[in-house]
């Protein structure tokens, strides 16, 4: 072999090794880490739950017809109705998802951060709120 035909072979090794590189496709991606949902009433609502009902999703109250795990009155179930087209009865407060439903809806007319007058407010008007409110706070 000539030395031209060696340089020749060498110089199209070092050409094609250029040209056709060997590599790997690069990969632009970013990584989304799943957060947990914020539940600013958490607290809230497991410290009314154990007031009103030591958790007890199927807890009724005869003398208030007041169903399950908010205890739940009828007039309070006729409001929400009336203000959002629904048709919820007392039964329907057996059902956590649909009660929770229906005290988030009333716990958001007043907002998040005053746990006070969503409790107050909760369990009605008056004197006993204030009672109602010194029980919740222990569980919060």
């Amino acid at each position: 072999m000539s030395d031209s035909f060696k340089k020749l072979v060498l110089i199209n090794l070092l050409f094609l090794s250029v040209v056709f590189r060997a590599s790997s496709p690069s990969i632009e991606s970013f990584v989304i880490f799943d957060s947990p949902p914020v539940e600013p009433y958490k607290r809230l609502i497991l410290a009314i739950g154990t007031v009103e009902t030591r958790n007890d999703t199927l807890s009724y109250n005869p003398v208030e017809e007041a169903a399950g795990y908010f205890q739940i009155r009828p007039i309070r179930i006729e409001d929400y109705n009336r203000r959002t087209g629904s048709k919820y009865t007392t039964e329907d407060m057996f059902n956590y998802e649909i009660s929770e439903k229906i005290f988030l809806y009333f716990a958001d007319l007043i907002g998040p951060y005053d746990f006070e007058q969503i409790a107050r407010n909760w369990n009605g008007s008056g004197h006993m709120t204030t009672y109602y409110w010194n029980q919740i706070k222990e569980y919060l």
